[in-house]
């Protein structure tokens, strides 16, 4: 679904992105054209110039550029999350594929980045793997989400005054990725800690969360045969570890 809405808005967005540049130069060429005429013809008519001082021309040459920049990096936005919407789900490759995780762990903060914006969230990242993981890309990105929204959610606490979330990547001798996702929330505690990836444990209110994003995340890990823990200091905050073999067959 998501990869299937991110190809219908990435037409129009294309389109629209494309065509501003045109617009932006014939914008222009109207605008010379007028001062051509204002150079030529200095004293103009009655109704010109009231029409001039009506619509403040002068102050609408200048915010007219400054529109049409503002609109070209809003598109340029707008392609740059349809890119990240479809690294994020990428359902196109069925296979395992050999990628660069941090792509997939940006894409997944660039899809929350309403969330971290909203709520002036801190975002360190400390990418020291440079070797490619062979995975399912679409199911690693599932983790990060559930582990970032996780993250997020711990840090929108009334308790926290300085929201921090930290994302460290980092290679081993024995061939290996290491992720750790750390937030700065109020923490859990030791019997929650223990049943966090059992199937519908949540400690969301209801409605809020079904319990099952962390159990799924276990089972996609398992399935790449790494491993994830959670560590936990209760008005501390809470760190996830996720370690994957670089290159290894999979189960399908």
């Amino acid at each position: 679904m998501v990869a299937g809405i991110a190809h219908e808005i990435n037409n129009p967005v294309n389109f629209i992105h494309g065509n501003l540049t045109h617009t932006k130069n014939y914008a222009q060429d109207l605008l010379s054209l007028i001062e051509l005429y204002q150079e030529k013809y200095p004293v103009p008519h009655p109704d010109i110039q009231a029409e001039i001082e009506d619509i403040d021309f002068e102050f609408l040459k200048q915010d007219f550029a400054r529109m049409l920049d503002s609109m070209q990096t809003g598109t340029a936005r707008a392609k740059k999350i349809v890119v990240s919407l479809r690294n994020f789900a990428r359902l196109d490759e069925a296979e395992q594929k050999s990628v660069d995780l941090s792509d997939g762990i940006d894409s997944t903060l660039l899809i929350l980045n309403h969330r971290i914006g909203q709520n002036n969230v801190e975002i360190t990242k400390a990418y020291g793997c440079q070797k490619t993981v062979s995975c399912y890309p679409a199911q690693l990105n599932q983790v990060f989400m559930n582990i970032l929204g996780n993250a997020l959610d711990a840090v929108m606490s009334p308790k926290v005054s300085s929201p921090c979330i930290c994302i460290q990547t980092e290679t081993t001798a024995d061939n290996r990725v290491w992720i750790t996702i750390k937030d700065n929330g109020p923490g859990i505690f030791d019997e929650v800690k223990a049943r966090i990836f059992d199937s519908f444990f949540t400690t969301k209110p209801v409605g809020k969360g079904t319990g099952l994003g962390l159990s799924i995340c276990y089972q996609i890990i398992q399935k790449h045969q790494g491993t994830i823990s959670i560590e936990s200091i209760p008005g501390e905050g809470t760190t996830c570890f996720i370690s994957l073999p670089i290159k290894k067959a999979i189960a399908k």
